[in-house]
Order: structure tokens, then sequence, then C-alpha cells
């Protein structure tokens, strides 16, 4: 399997991992914990996205990248158009949410720390297995 392949199918297997530890936390888990923990899982699995679509990206861009479309989503929920889009469709709410929550923000960003970091991290564990080959 090519090296692009690979990153792919860890982005995938992250991405599985990802929902399902938010449905993990939902489920042991409430109020403002599962709440604050799905903000940060939700760039996580935006910053899962972007690698599995563009897997040669740097850490930081698709950190960055994740932290601007949910605080974009975030964002939004100020006009009302995702409330609106949320009570007709399930997927909607899921995507979109309703209500602003100015600490979500915050929470975004951890999620898009700790993303990144852990991409970091897993390109230089990469990068030190192929120099050992």
């Amino acid at each position: 399997m090519s090296g692009v392949g690979r990153v792919r199918l860890v982005a995938a297997g992250a991405a599985v991992l990802t929902v399902a530890a938010g449905l993990g936390v939902r489920a042991v888990a409430g109020g403002d914990v599962a709440k604050y923990a799905g903000d940060a899982l939700y760039t996580v699995l935006i910053h899962v996205l972007v690698v599995l679509i563009a897997p040669r990206v740097s850490p930081r861009v698709a950190a960055g990248t994740a932290l601007a479309f949910s605080w974009a989503v975030e964002f939004a929920q100020l006009t009302g158009l995702p409330a609106e889009l949320s009570a007709r469709s399930t997927a909607a709410r899921l995507v979109l949410g309703s209500t602003f929550n100015a600490p979500d923000l915050l929470w975004y960003g951890v999620g898009a720390l700790a993303a990144g970091c852990v991409h970091a991290w897993a390109g230089r564990r990469r990068a030190a297995g192929a120099a050992a080959v």
C-alpha cells in the first residue's frame, strides 16, 4: 500500500474512533463535560476528514482548516439558518448545531490543537520509520 493509501486508511480509522469517542462521552458523561468534549471532538473529526481528503496536508494546515470550519459553523448559528435547518434534519443538527455558544469557540481550539499535535507526532513517526528502512 502506498504512503497516501496508508495515511487515508489511518485517517478513516481515526474518524471511526473519533465518532465512537463522542458517542462514548455522551453515554457516560452528561452536561457540560459531554457538550464541550463533543465540541473538541467535532473539530478533531473535521481535521481527520481534511486529512482523508488531502493526505499530504500538513498538521498545521489541517488543524487551521478544521478550526476555521468549526468557528464558521458556530458563527453561522448567529444567523438562525442552522437552527432552521436543524429543525428539519437530524444530519443538519449534528453538523450545524442550532444555537451560538461562545465557549464552544475555545473547545474547538482545544480539539484543533490536540488533532494537530497527534497528526504531527504521527508524521514524525512515519518519517522516522521510513528513514530506518
